[in-house]
């Protein structure tokens, strides 16, 4: 934790009673922390100072789902964000991350948690993945971003002018390639492993 003091760290969270708790547990482990109720007074300071980390939650009065996110990385690129959303928002969860959040945090927020991701993400450690030499065919990338829309087998079936039992087969195969036994457990390693990134095989 010695380095934690060269580190900025911006935070926007219009509720007082998540921003003052969680900016103190950030400052007792030794991190700059400034405080924001407003995106666009973070968005502006932005501009003119130095900021290691933004942690920012979709859900701030005054904007609409992902719009603080696009704007901070219109502003700095290679500017590492954590998403904080609701608990179970798992469609929030996946286009803050195909929008360029490092990573996700839920509420109600967990201290541990908190820390453990917000060390990762400095150090770089969520942008890589034991996954990464995985290769999942065009077919099952396709059917997988489907999964990650929400879509039901017949659904997909129906998009793809498939049978359902061809849609499960791959299902099946794409489970067991990323080593998930369920649907459930599926969405939250993609969105956690960030899958829609994977190398896809040409068959």
């Amino acid at each position: 934790m010695a380095n934690n003091a060269k580190k900025h760290i911006f935070f926007v969270e219009d509720e007082p009673k998540v921003r003052k708790p969680v900016g103190r547990i950030l400052e007792q482990v030794g991190f700059k922390v400034s405080y924001f109720s407003r995106t666009s007074d973070c968005l502006e300071q932005l501009r003119s100072r130095l900021c290691d980390l933004l942690i920012i939650d979709v859900k701030t009065t005054g904007v609409n789902g992902i719009e603080p996110l696009q704007k901070a990385k219109l502003i700095i690129p290679s500017l590492p964000v954590l998403v904080i959303i609701r608990s179970g928002d798992l469609p929030m969860a996946v286009t803050a991350l195909k929008t360029g959040a490092s990573d996700i945090i839920e509420k109600p927020l967990n201290r541990k948690s908190l820390l453990s991701t917000v060390e990762l993400t400095l150090k770089g450690e969520n942008r890589t993945h034991p996954l990464e030499n995985t290769l999942l065919t065009k077919t099952e990338m396709g059917i997988l971003r489907l999964i990650l829309d929400g879509k039901s087998n017949k659904e997909i079936a129906h998009l793809l002018h498939r049978s359902v039992r061809t849609i499960e087969v791959h299902r099946s195969h794409i489970m067991r390639k990323l080593g998930v036994n369920n649907v459930v457990h599926l969405v939250e390693k993609s969105i956690a492993m960030r899958l829609i990134e994977l190398p896809i095989s040409r068959y």
